[in-house]
């Protein structure tokens, strides 16, 4: 089929240079709006059109897929995680799934590193001290917070993301440990100088600095919950660029209230923006609203594979992105 002949619905707005190509490549119907779709305005825009490009706001569940039109046959999504597509379900009825992987590596990586570095060293207490006018000059005793040179980093989830983190920590002289699904080749575990532990529950009882970047899926679900958290030392640091609802957000709540971890650096959380505001209130918590992915570069990169998926399934050919 003519590309141009494909109805592709775009759910949200989407960087500038994505949506002019988009526009000359596509039948698009593009969303002026930077909030996700509504349940019903979904369903509608499902049952119009021949390509879906959702982004992570969206929840296009089994319900919405079982009624979605006769003509949906391509699921192209803006962005690499994928948990809130029923994409078993979309295959059962014939609709490829796609998304875009390997774009978002070094922005995330970037951001966990700067996370990283924020609790130890008590950034959000300092800002906030000359934001509220209340620095009375330089004291010996003064916020002092954490070296990090020398400290232990358990990375849980050593993906492309976790290495690329693990490179950047090892150039400060942190010393790197991982649990992954499966162990990484001896060469590339040298290469990082990282240490590798079967056993999370071991790790977590030994390490200074969590960072957290497995993908949300029903066997990750409160990875992190009460029982391993207080496995982890009181001066221990959680740092969590992937999806909130790897951690018990509540128990992770009262341990920092309570003393139990020394602090935690957050991009993302288990209820989306609902975030407890119990959390909130704490100084030893460092919050962004999910934005370690958030570069031009980036959203750019991003839409360029949302096309290129298109193109080719336009054309009658598997997508390089392909979800199976």
């Amino acid at each position: 089929m003519n590309s141009k002949q494909f109805k592709v619905r775009v759910t949200r707005q989407l960087p500038e240079p994505v949506e002019t190509r988009m526009k000359e490549l596509f039948d698009v119907n593009l969303s002026n709006s930077p909030y996700p779709l509504s349940r019903k305005e979904l369903a509608k825009a499902m049952k119009d059109c021949d390509v879906l490009v959702p982004t992570i706001g969206d929840k296009v569940d089994k319900e919405l897929i079982n009624e979605a039109g006769k003509n949906l046959k391509l699921i192209a999504n803006y962005g690499v995680g994928f948990d809130h597509i029923d994409v078993s379900k979309a295959l059962q009825k014939g609709i490829t799934v796609t998304n875009t992987p390997n774009v978002l590596t070094e922005d995330t990586a970037d951001m966990a590193m700067a996370l990283i570095l924020s609790v130890p060293r008590r950034i959000k207490e300092g800002v906030k001290k000359l934001e509220d006018d209340q620095w009375d000059g330089w004291a010996p005793n003064a916020l002092l917070g954490h070296r990090i040179y020398g400290k232990r980093l358990g990375i849980l989830g050593m993906g492309r993301i976790g290495q690329a983190i693990a490179k950047r920590a090892k150039a400060f002289g942190i010393q790197i440990h991982y649990h992954n699904r499966n162990r990484l080749p001896i060469k590339l575990e040298e290469s990082l100088e990282a240490t590798y532990w079967e056993s999370l529950d071991q790790m977590l009882a030994r390490i200074d600095l969590l960072s957290i970047n497995a993908p949300h899926t029903p066997s990750t679900f409160h990875l992190i919950n009460a029982r391993r958290l207080k496995l982890m030392k009181k001066t221990a640091y959680i740092i969590n660029t992937a999806r909130g609802e790897l951690i018990d957000e509540n128990a992770l709540t009262r341990m920092l209230r309570s003393g139990q971890l020394a602090g935690a650096a957050l991009d993302v959380f288990e209820k989306g923006n609902d975030i407890n505001p119990r959390l909130k209130e704490l100084d030893n918590v460092f919050m962004l609203p999910h934005m370690s992915s958030a570069t031009i570069e980036g959203r750019i990169e991003m839409g360029e594979k949302v096309i290129v998926n298109i193109q080719t399934f336009s054309d009658g050919h598997t997508p390089p992105d392909i979800i199976l």
